[in-house]
Order: C-alpha cells, then sequence, then structure tokens
C-alpha cells in the first residue's frame, strides 16, 4: 500500500509541476525538472510555404502575423491564433492578470450566451452589431459583445450588499463577438476577438470615481510594461452609456479614430467630442491641438447607476437604506493589443514585440552541416540546457535544427520572427574558451560573448 500511495503521490507532484509552469517539460521520472528542449523543425509552421493573399495585405502587422504564421483566417472576420501567437497571447493575460490583482479586482467567468430578455431590459437589444439566435424552445439569445446586462443581473441576485464590501470588482478574460459590417485588419477589427472586461460597484459617486482612476492607472502600468507608445483621451461614452469616458489608444495611421492632442500639456480628446470651430485648441491651456489617428485598445466608462437600477443591484447604506450601487465598466481588447502593438514597433520587414511577451527570449542558431557542425550543435544543445535550467529563461529558448539551411538564412527568419535574442554557434564557438556571437535589439546589436555573459544578458531581459 506504501508503494501504490508513493507511486501515485509523485504522479501527482508531476501533475502539479506541469499546472504551475506552463512549460515544455520532460516527463522522464529520471530527469523530470529539466525543461524539454524545443527545436524549430517541430513547429506548427510551414515556414512562409504558404503565402498571404494579396487583398489580406491591408496593414503591415497584418502581413507580418499571416507571413509569420501568428495567425491564420478561418473566414472573414474569424481567425486562428496559431502557437507562437497563443504564447504571446498566454503572456499578455498574465500580464493584464498581474496588474488586474495588484488592484484587489477578483477573476470570474460569464456565459458569452445570454437570454435576451437581459439586454430588451437594457433597450440594447435592438443594436446591430449583437449577433442573434434562437435555441430549440424559441428563446432568443444574443453572443455578448460586452457584459454590463449579465454582471449587474449577477450583482442583483446577491443584493443587498454591505458598504463594508466595497468596492467590489469583477473581471474576466474572454470571447467577444461583433456583427461586423466589413470586417479587416485581421485582429484589428474581427467578429471575434478577446477581451479583458471589468466591472466596478462603489457605495457612493465619490468612491466610484477613485475606483475609476485607480484602473484607469493601472491600465496605464499594462501599456508602460509594454513600452508601448499609448495615449488616453477623453471619449464619447456611446451605446454603453454613462456620465465619464476615456479611451486608450496607440497612433498609427492605420487606426480609425481621430483624435487631438495638445502639444502643449498633452491633453487629448477623441473628435467626436470637439466642436467642428473648435478643433484646434486646447480647453485646458489654450494651446494649439494636432490631429493622430489611433488604434483604440482600452476604454473606461463611468456609469453611475444606468445599470444598477434596471437590475437592482443594491447596498444598504449608512442610514439602513436601500440604496442602487454606483458603477464603472473597463476593456482592454486582448488580441488587438497583441496586432497593434505588432502594428507600432515593427518595420514592413520583421515583427518588434514587446520584450515581455514576445513568444521565445532566444533563438540558438548552430552552423550548416559540414565541417565540425556535429560539435557545433551539441554545444547549441548544451548552451540551450544551461540557460533553461535558470527559471528565468525556462521555457524560452529554441533550436534552430534546421542544418541544411545556411545560417544567413535561419538568421533572417529568426529576425522576421522577432526573437529578442538570437544566438549564432559558428567558428569561434569552437575555441577555449567558446564565444557565440549575440543579436539582439532587433537584429541591430551584435557581440561576441562567453556562456556567463549571455547568462547574464538574459537575467535582464522581463519575462513573465
Amino acid at each position: 500500500m506504501s508503494l501504490y500511495l508513493r507511486k501515485h503521490f509523485n504522479l501527482c507532484r508531476q501533475l502539479v509541476f506541469i499546472y504551475k509552469n506552463h512549460r515544455y517539460v520532460s516527463t522522464d521520472s529520471s530527469n523530470f525538472y529539466k525543461p524539454k528542449r524545443l527545436y524549430v523543425s517541430k513547429m506548427f509552421q510551414n515556414f512562409g510555404m504558404v503565402q498571404p493573399a494579396k487583398s489580406s495585405l491591408s496593414c503591415s502587422s497584418h502581413k507580418l502575423m499571416l507571413y509569420n504564421e501568428i495567425i491564420q483566417q478561418c473566414y472573414s472576420g474569424h481567425y486562428y491564433i496559431l502557437p507562437l501567437g497563443m504564447r504571446a497571447l498566454e503572456k499578455l493575460r498574465r500580464l493584464i492578470d498581474e496588474e488586474m490583482e495588484a488592484t484587489g479586482a477578483q477573476k470570474m467567468v460569464m456565459p458569452s450566451m445570454v437570454p435576451a430578455s437581459l439586454w430588451k431590459t437594457s433597450g440594447r437589444w435592438s443594436l446591430k452589431e449583437v449577433f442573434k439566435l434562437s435555441d430549440r424552445h424559441h428563446q432568443d439569445m444574443c453572443l455578448s459583445p460586452t457584459h454590463e446586462e449579465v454582471v449587474t443581473s449577477l450583482f442583483g441576485q446577491y443584493s443587498p450588499f454591505s458598504m463594508k464590501q466595497f468596492p467590489i470588482m469583477l473581471y474576466q478574460i474572454g470571447p467577444k463577438f461583433r456583427d461586423e459590417i466589413s470586417p479587416k485588419y485581421a485582429l484589428l477589427r474581427c467578429r471575434e476577438f478577446e477581451m479583458k472586461d471589468l466591472y466596478t460597484f462603489d457605495c457612493s459617486e465619490a468612491s466610484a470615481l477613485e475606483t475609476y482612476e485607480k484602473i484607469c492607472e493601472a491600465y496605464c502600468r499594462i501599456f508602460n510594461r509594454l513600452k508601448l507608445p499609448f495615449i488616453k483621451v477623453e471619449a464619447d461614452t456611446g451605446d454603453i452609456g454613462g456620465k465619464k469616458s476615456h479611451e486608450f489608444h496607440l497612433p498609427s495611421s492605420v487606426g480609425e479614430d481621430y483624435l487631438l492632442i495638445c502639444e502643449s500639456c498633452k491633453y487629448g480628446r477623441n473628435i467626436e467630442l470637439v466642436d467642428r470651430n473648435k478643433q484646434t485648441i486646447c480647453p485646458k491651456c489654450g494651446s494649439e491641438c494636432k490631429t493622430s489617428a489611433g488604434i483604440e485598445v482600452g476604454h473606461s466608462f463611468y456609469l453611475s447607476q444606468k445599470y444598477s437600477s434596471l437590475f437592482n443591484a443594491t447596498y444598504v447604506n449608512s442610514d439602513n437604506k436601500i440604496c442602487f450601487a454606483e458603477m464603472s465598466c473597463f476593456g482592454l481588447g486582448v488580441t488587438r493589443i497583441l496586432q497593434a502593438a505588432i502594428e507600432v514597433l515593427s518595420s514592413e520587414r520583421q515583427i518588434s514585440w514587446p520584450s515581455i511577451i514576445a513568444p521565445y527570449q532566444v533563438c540558438i542558431i548552430p552552423q550548416k552541416e559540414g565541417y565540425k557542425s556535429d560539435e557545433t550543435f551539441d554545444l547549441a544543445v548544451s548552451l540551450s540546457d544551461q540557460l533553461t535550467s535558470r527559471p528565468h529563461i525556462n521555457g524560452e529558448v529554441v533550436i534552430d535544427d534546421r542544418l541544411q539551411m545556411t545560417v544567413g538564412r535561419r538568421l533572417y527568419e529568426a529576425k522576421r520572427i522577432g526573437y529578442p535574442y538570437i544566438v549564432i554557434v559558428g567558428k569561434r564557438s569552437l575555441e577555449s574558451p567558446p564565444q557565440f556571437e549575440v543579436i539582439s535589439a532587433g537584429g541591430t546589436n551584435s557581440s561576441f560573448m562567453s556562456v556567463d555573459s549571455i547568462s547574464y544578458e538574459l537575467s535582464q531581459a522581463e519575462t513573465i
């Protein structure tokens, strides 16, 4: 019995390790904690053999993501996110989770398919962008593009709350659906996408606005950690409604929103808010404003009691009276951020990722098959093992084992995909001590380093 229990205890411990690390690991019991080596030849790629159609090349990020097999189109407005893209997406989710948890927000899952009654209650059932369907019982449903009705209905079921419980902040990261009339730019404007939506409940307008600013600051931290050149601007409340709204944009010529940015105080507004005769004057300092196109990647709304009054979302105040909660909602377009980051950071020929969410940090390229290629390949494997033995880089190293290809060709592909660090195992690696060529910063910086120097360099890399 004791042998049986020990065997199953060890199995459970291995499964927990796999779950916690989300890495490519070896399940060999003799060397379980050693990461499994990842080879480029085993990755799910056609290596540029399938060229994207010319009609698809609507913006540079769309072209780069198709050609480098980050995404692939299923049909209009719907995309596969391929393994490389999924690695980056999972890291972006983890980054968002970290910042949301730091605010005290609690993560949950809400249903994507919801009854029409909720949307009819809020008056939004008639929106043309909502996907609508009926079940076999002729019950009208919709695929939610946003979840104000759903979360407030849930809050109402648990009401009334105590004032001591506020602020209550609930968020999710999951699929959303919008019946776009003309999808374009791949993940920038599609019908099915991933979004982080957060809903906050407070017991007064003052505390609600304090929470509003707290979440906006968390959004700023997310974009700063991604090192993205974002702009926060005042915006219209639109179909969601409310008393106050801000948008977060990445300036880009492919953006579909137009922004007015003050060159002096940096105050920004969406052009929809501005009287045509006063578009060039900043209302804060009176200076001139310039117009910029932007990709909207985040949005915030102070809703007040618009939804809480409809769904009876209440609390008991200090006078023991039932009051409607003050509410705000916030959204981040997760898949949109993924592509928008590539759009604003990359050149037309190669991807530059925010380094913290790059699919892999390191690509090791040994010599082409031929003179002493066996030795350089063994050195590449040894270097990979040494680097991945460090928790910081565990699971972040790939070896380009396509030795039939020249180093130059593999280097070109590695730069194009956007690995933050590329290590060439060439002739100088056979010297004593071995020296490896390390290429970083999108291929602009190159230097020869020892194994210890490479390890130190990578210890400075920001990963998640």
